[in-house]
């Protein structure tokens, strides 16, 4: 690798001489270029002069500062070499914080940092170690490209490495991003969470391959070989807006689990064994017609065991029934006969009453 700069890395009264090698390669991600439809023609920057409308070769190029009014000032690597700044050579460490001080939001590019000399070595490694030893990151600020940064030291193995650090006043802040009330959150779906988190496990070499590459170079290479491209069957993420959060965390957990081997699939598929079940809704499926067999066997047999108490209880009812009738008769037989007496005896006094009549 070609070293991008080379300064001297300041440690009190220390003075290392570095040379910094870009850590990451932007090349080697996916990128496009820009084409004309119609034709497949590339669509290219060129530079051209505003002034002139002619393009600019790079060697014309230089740099300028724009003032608010619009105003372009040239200004020369001369100009830059002459500012007034210890850092546009040397990165002087300031402090040594821990790490989890840094906010993430501020980590920019990263530089591998080498001894620039075999006098620089010793004190290299000195540095590394210590920082190693005493788990602290240096802070300081370098000016790298023509612009003043903060950076952070920290030993990577057996490597220094300076990320260039944003300015807290480039860090946007968060108004509006928030929820506009306040949620609040149960200590059991915290909980639940926390269990969903711990069943993450590390990361593979899967989960760090870039999938999405390999995908867009198998379209490219069935585009040339005029085919179909062909892609491995992936299980479909789960779409939908959660309703049940607890239930989503828990179906996760097991989800977790089930894909790294640790619940039997065949035992979830059939609720048989001692896995647990693939879903509440299964769980209470096989409860409910559990349930209901032994209500229903219950029954069967309640209806065979009492069979002769019915029987008996139909003679019963029976006999009850041809007593009742008999009383039923044996009543109205006694009606009838008071019915007659009285129509006898009625009878006999209207006869009297006649010969009395006919005698006066």
């Amino acid at each position: 690798m070609r070293p991008t700069a080379k300064f001297s890395l300041s440690f009190g009264l220390v003075t290392i001489p570095v040379a910094a090698y870009n850590a990451t390669d932007t090349a080697a991600s996916v990128s496009f270029v820009r084409i004309h439809t119609a034709d497949g023609g590339r669509v290219r920057n060129q530079p051209v002069c505003s002034l002139e409308g002619t393009e600019v070769s790079p060697e014309e190029i230089g740099r300028g500062y724009r003032t608010a009014d619009d105003t372009i000032v040239p200004l020369t690597d001369d100009d830059l070499d002459a500012l007034p700044l210890p850092t546009a050579r040397t990165l002087t460490i300031l402090a040594f914080v821990a790490g989890g001080d840094i906010d993430p939001l501020q980590i920019g590019k990263g530089y591998y940092l080498g001894a620039d000399g075999p006098a620089a070595a010793k004190p290299y490694a000195l540095l590394r170690d210590a920082m190693e030893r005493h788990r602290r990151v240096g802070l300081g600020k370098i000016a790298l490209h023509g612009r003043e940064t903060l950076a952070m030291i920290r030993p990577v193995e057996d490597v220094l490495v300076m990320q260039v650090l944003l300015w807290p006043h480039q860090i946007r802040p968060m108004t509006g991003v928030l929820p506009e009330r306040e949620v609040k959150v149960a200590a059991d779906e915290v909980r639940a969470a926390e269990t969903l988190m711990d069943s993450f496990g590390g990361l593979s070499e899967q989960d760090v391959h870039d999938h999405y590459r390999e995908a867009l170079e198998e379209i490219v290479a069935a585009k040339l070989a005029h085919r179909e491209p062909e892609f491995e069957a992936g299980e479909e993420p789960p779409a939908g807006r959660v309703m049940d959060l607890m239930a989503a965390l828990q179906d996760s957990v097991r989800a977790a689990k089930r894909a790294r081997g640790e619940i039997d699939e065949a035992a979830e598929t059939d609720g048989s064994g001692n896995g647990r079940p693939a879903d509440r809704t299964a769980t209470r499926t096989v409860a409910r017609k559990t349930a209901s067999g032994k209500t229903a066997a219950a029954g069967k047999t309640a209806q065979r065991k009492p069979a002769k108490a019915t029987a008996a209880g139909t003679g019963t009812a029976k006999a009850g029934a041809t007593a009742g009738k008999k009383t039923s008769a044996a009543a109205k037989g006694s009606g009838a006969q008071k019915a007659a007496g009285t129509a006898r005896k009625a009878t006999a006094a209207k006869r009297a009453t006649g010969r009395g009549r006919k005698a006066g």
